[in-house]
């Protein structure tokens, strides 16, 4: 006769068991890859707004009677800015971007 085996055997407790556990972080590496490349936006707009001031000669020296007409170029007027806001709208996607895994 066969012998019967029943499956809540005690034999089965007491035995380590492999248990896997789950990520309780957040954010993934594509949310980090999100966050550096808005953090590089942010930074590249801001640089792009630096230059001469509006009193500062090409020679770089500062005099009262001159204006210095680049401080309304393209550059500084229209594509810092929208590089800055780009990179903020930027991480706030990686923050909220789901994790998959």
């Amino acid at each position: 006769m066969a012998k019967k085996t029943n499956k809540y055997s005690a034999d089965q407790y007491g035995k380590a068991t492999e248990t896997v556990e789950k990520k309780a972080f957040y954010f993934g590496s594509k949310n980090f890859k999100l966050m550096l490349i808005g953090l590089g936006l942010i930074f590249l707009g801001f640089i792009l707004m630096m230059g001469a001031d509006a009193n500062t000669t090409p020679d770089g020296k500062f005099d009262p009677n001159y204006w210095n007409e680049d401080i309304f170029s393209f550059r500084r007027i229209r594509l810092a800015p929208l590089l800055v806001i780009a990179g903020f709208v930027i991480q706030i996607v990686a923050i909220l971007k789901r994790n998959k895994d």
